[in-house]
C-alpha cells in the first residue's frame, strides 16, 4: 500500500490508521507548528485522530522553521 508523502511515494506493509498515527511515524515527538493536507485539504490538528488514509492518499505536511 501506497502513500504520497510530500509528493513522494512512500510503500507501507499496513497503513498507518489515521493522519496522527502518520505523522507519529514521520515526525515523531512534534505536534505544534505543523500543516498538514490530505487529498489538497487541509486537516485541523483536532480532526487528525479521526482522519483516516486510503491506500493512494496524497499527503502533504509542512513544518514551521526559524528564521527570515
Amino acid at each position: 500500500m501506497e502513500l504520497i508523502i510530500n509528493h513522494t511515494r512512500k510503500t507501507f506493509n499496513v497503513l498507518p490508521e489515521n493522519l496522527e498515527a502518520l505523522l507519529a511515524m514521520e515526525l515523531p515527538g512534534k505536534k505544534k507548528g505543523i500543516a498538514v493536507a490530505l487529498n489538497n485539504r487541509i486537516i485541523p490538528l483536532s480532526a487528525w485522530a479521526e482522519t483516516f488514509l486510503k491506500d493512494q492518499d496524497s499527503v502533504l505536511i509542512i513544518t514551521a522553521t526559524q528564521g527570515g
